[in-house]
């Protein structure tokens, strides 16, 4: 009987860790990088607090998404011209399937963005997937069977593409691009067929070295879900589009001609970047208007997170900073703690409670303190792998991608 009670309470707070909070897409279900669970470990190390660790074939910039007991993952191998969406079960991290799209055309991108850098999205059901030039793919979620296939187009760009698909309702949305073409598309996502496409025109920035005028302009932004609004962040302008017609709401210009971060809303108010230390501006939600704007940022690649009217983020250079998010003033900035070789960040923050988790490009991720009035780093964990993508928290369970392995740290209340 003791044997029997034992039983059913393990497998129940099992089932409850697993039925916790999903992270569907990148960013997480709202595409805010915010975890609204509790739980998720604060240290560990290679060694420490470690559930699993599953080797990957060759480095990558996407960052894993996680529904129930499946963990999802883009992949490209480059010798043998494949691209590819791994399912791993999330418990035991052992591969479950594997979907394999072969594409030998050549397509540019630069050596520190992989090809299958964009990030998977899934609604339980069905599994969404943006592999370039190669198309958009729809897969079933248990067995890894292609459902359908959209050919999009060439996708040409010479540092490559990253915006994620996001699922809205019946719908999956895409930011296809940079490149000579540009387009925001929304299909159905039981079959792949258009339900509008709005263009966005070519354009030039400013040649820069040894790049040409059109490779200093593009938008690798993944868009964003707001109410019944589709909010993206293109070259020069951040826009808002009826998620259900493509119809245009509102425009607001001020960004740069390179546009990396998505934007991210709080409140009333959107935030949006340049990349390339480019403008970075705040607008109204519900009609765009100029809050306020700075005329040159330090350089982010990643996205901000929000909150309590703060804005905190962490540029290329290490530096985390806190913004006030009505006037844009800055309330501190702070280098995160030396860790690792490479001391960068291309990652995004993650905010779970009052603390804000994020890697930086040695594989080491600091957790500090979301706190506007000043900078406190709560750890410093390493796993001494690289890595560009972000973190992951899901059933309290934190997952990371490096260049070599796809690593799952244990949650704070794990089952014994």
């Amino acid at each position: 009987m003791k044997r029997t009670f034992r039983f059913l309470v393990l497998t129940g707070t099992a089932a409850l860790t697993l039925n916790a909070e999903n992270w569907p897409g990148w960013r997480g279900a709202a595409g805010d990088g915010i975890s609204r669970e509790s739980g998720a470990p604060l240290s560990w190390s290679k060694t420490e607090n470690i559930r699993w660790r599953t080797a990957l074939p060759e480095p990558g910039n996407s960052t894993p998404v996680v529904w129930g007991d499946a963990v999802l993952l883009t992949q490209a191998r480059k010798a043998a011209n494949e691209r590819l969406l791994l399912c791993f079960d999330r418990m035991t991290g052992k591969q479950r399937w594997q979907a394999s799209v072969p594409w030998a055309a050549e397509d540019p991108t630069h050596a520190t963005n992989p090809h299958s850098s964009a990030s998977p999205a899934t609604d339980g059901e069905r599994v969404f997937a943006w592999f370039g030039s190669a198309g958009l793919f729809a897969y079933d979620l248990k067995t890894g069977r292609q459902l359908w296939k959209r050919d999009l187009g060439r996708q040409r760009h010479t540092w490559g593409y990253a915006s994620s698909p996001v699922i809205d309702g019946e719908r999956v949305i895409l930011n296809f691009g940079p490149g000579d073409r540009a387009f925001l598309v929304a299909v159905r996502k039981t079959d792949g067929s258009t339900l509008w496409q709005v263009d966005v025109p070519a354009g030039k920035g400013s040649a820069f070295a040894n790049w040409q005028a059109e490779d200093m302009y593009g938008s690798w932004a993944t868009p964003v879900i707001s109410g019944q609004s589709v909010i993206v962040s293109q070259p020069r302008t951040v826009v808002a589009y009826d998620a259900a017609t493509g119809k245009q709401q509102w425009a607001t210009e001020g960004l740069g001609d390179l546009v990396y971060p998505s934007a991210v809303a709080g409140g009333d108010v959107v935030l949006a970047a340049s990349g390339f230390q480019g403008p970075v501006i705040a607008v109204r939600r519900t009609d765009g208007s100029l809050l306020w704007r700075w005329e040159k940022n330090k350089g982010f690649l990643g996205s901000a997170v929000i909150r309590d009217g703060h804005a905190y983020w962490v540029d290329q250079g290490g530096i985390a900073q806190a913004l006030r998010l009505s006037d844009g003033a800055v309330q501190w900035t702070a280098r995160l703690p030396r860790a690792g070789e490479d001391n960068g960040v291309w990652s995004s923050p993650v905010l779970q409670g009052d603390r804000i988790f994020i890697v930086n490009k040695s594989g080491a991720t600091v957790v500090f303190q979301a706190n506007p009035t000043r900078f406190e780093a709560l750890a410093t964990n390493l796993l001494e792998e690289p890595t560009n993508a972000s973190v992951v928290i899901a059933g309290g369970d934190l997952f990371i991608r490096t260049h070599e392995a796809l690593w799952c740290i244990k949650a704070r209340h794990t089952p014994k």
